[in-house]
């Protein structure tokens, strides 16, 4: 049966060793094609695909947009990093490890790191990978009035590009820049391409393992293996078709059909995937869903109501309905075993519906007088489990979907709603967007707890190898944990199906990492 993974995380440090590898894969199918011009990184158009070793890729998440800043760290980038490589990748233990830059350092005040690209390396439309690439990756993630990224890019000031040495002033001591400017954050574009954004959204052109030959916005992408790419001896996938799931019941038939020979999949599947003699599989990530609450707002702008809340959840029904077992209680953002878990605000608030009923009653609410609408943007489960757990409790939830949703979420204008998220490879990224006072997922804007703010500084003040890393950022995750805005419910885990002819992924958390994958007879 499929087994539960947890991940074990050392950071690493101001500067980095040389180690390679990444990514790779997609898949296709459907009619009428938006041809994309095949661009080779030496400008010839040679491929050294041979056809041989093609990868099927059916994805519930098939990018909306090819251009990273607007595409922006979600899900998504893990499909982007076929074609687009980054600074930084993430290792099988959750830290930092060279991508195009070869290495890199800090200053000895911890204000400004240079990172140091690997030389020769090309765009797939023959331009340079060096300094002034990354220059303009930054800002234009920075200032592209349509970006996704420039929140998580307030700690650089400016970027000072030589030759193949990129310089990042920061506006404050940042140990955490190698964690975040990996894939996630920073996919970095050939300047030339990026140029004209729009077409770059239709006509990605990256430095990563594989070159987009056709694609059909929302529906499908062919791509073949970038020769050029600076670990291409370790992709040993030629050719990847990357499709747009149909309906979820169709894909372990197609599966097995071999139309496709790997997909994700959802937890309902995952036993008929497994007798059907699919190797199924869960990659360790950071998902983690939550009941998001505005304290700025009645009724939890009383103490007692966001308590009794908190007591009101039962944890284990999401695990056992939403995810059929294979998912994981949780109260915080970080899976066991990773390097901000904090292990003593484990079950801070353990599930005691009598003691939420008596909150309530304290703050002057009987049973079934607190009405309350609970703003989704879709039908949702999870809402429905909210509801019935909350009634069981004395209060009367009415779910309303609302399809703007995001609007009045990120302006803060909800009262109480549901968020689900797939973390970032930097611990204080995650942490100061659930809990920093300007964090998008915190509904209470401009509400932070108690020493929250200062807790992230002398994090950020860390070095990642420094004895007391750990110590530190777990602290941090404790004073975001007080927040009232906030409450955990439940992990969902990162599956996936694939044939016997695929070999088995590298276990990098929340990434697809193809870096030494192979597809045994063709296919």
């Amino acid at each position: 049966m499929l087994a539960r993974l947890t991940l074990r995380h050392r950071p690493d440090v101001r500067s980095a060793r040389k180690t390679g590898g990444l990514r790779a894969a997609a898949l296709g199918t459907a009619a009428v094609a938006l041809l994309v011009p095949a661009l080779s990184a030496c400008g010839g158009g040679a491929s050294s695909s041979t056809g041989d070793a093609t990868l099927k890729w059916a994805s519930s998440y098939f990018p909306g947009h090819w251009d990273p800043v607007v595409s922006g760290s979600g899900a998504q980038f893990r499909e982007l990093a076929l074609v687009y490589a980054s600074l930084t990748r993430t290792d099988e233990e959750g830290k930092a490890v060279p991508d195009l830059a070869e290495s890199w350092e800090y200053n000895e005040k911890g204000d400004r790191i240079t990172f140091h690209l690997r030389p020769g390396l090309k765009f797939s439309d023959g331009e340079p990978v060096d300094a002034a690439a990354v220059k303009a990756a930054v800002e234009r993630a920075q200032k592209q009035k349509n970006s996704a990224l420039f929140g998580d890019l307030t700690s650089i000031g400016s970027v000072r590009a030589s030759g193949l040495d990129a310089t990042l002033e920061l506006t404050q001591v940042d140990y955490q820049i190698p964690q975040l400017l990996g894939e996630r954050v920073l996919q970095i574009a050939s300047p030339k391409a990026a140029a004209d954004p729009a077409k770059l959204d239709q006509n990605p052109v990256g430095a990563g393992p594989f070159v987009i030959d056709q694609l059909i916005p929302g529906t499908k992408a062919v791509l073949r293996k970038n020769p050029d790419y600076w670990d291409a001896e370790n992709i040993h996938i030629d050719d990847v078709e990357l499709v747009s799931a149909p309906d979820a019941s169709t894909v372990v038939s197609g599966l097995q059909t071999g139309v496709y020979n790997f997909a994700d999949i959802v937890p309902s599947q995952a036993d008929a995937a497994e007798k059907a003699g699919l190797d199924v599989f869960s990659q360790p990530g950071f998902n983690a869903s939550n009941l998001s609450l505005n304290v700025n707002k009645a009724p939890f702008d009383d103490d007692r109501v966001v308590d009794a809340f908190r007591y009101a959840v039962d944890r284990r029904e999401f695990v056992e309905k939403l995810t059929f077992g294979l998912g994981e209680a949780t109260d915080q953002p970080f899976p066991k075993g990773y390097v901000a878990y904090d292990a003593q605000s484990e079950n801070a608030y353990p599930y005691d519906p009598a003691k939420a009923k008596k909150l309530l009653a304290e703050a002057g609410h009987r049973p079934g007088e607190l009405k309350l609408d609970l703003v989704v943007p879709a039908e949702d489960p999870q809402a429905e489990i909210v509801q019935s757990q909350l009634a069981a409790v004395g209060v009367k939830v009415t779910i309303k979907i609302d399809k703007n949703w995001a609007t009045p979420f990120f302006a803060k204008d909800l009262a109480f709603s549901l968020y689900s998220t797939t973390g970032r490879d930097s611990a204080v990224q995650t942490l100061t967007a659930h809990f920093g006072p300007d964090g998008p997922l915190n509904l209470s804007t401009p509400y932070e707890p108690e020493g929250f703010r200062e807790a992230v500084a002398k994090v950020r003040q860390t070095p990642l190898d420094a004895p007391d890393y750990t110590r530190v950022l777990q602290e941090a995750t404790r004073a975001g944990l007080a927040s009232k805005a906030l409450i955990f419910t439940f992990s969902s885990p990162n599956l996936f199906a694939k044939s016997k002819s695929v070999s088995g992924l590298p276990k990098n958390p929340a990434h697809i990492d193809w870096t030494g994958v192979t597809i045994a007879g063709g296919s």
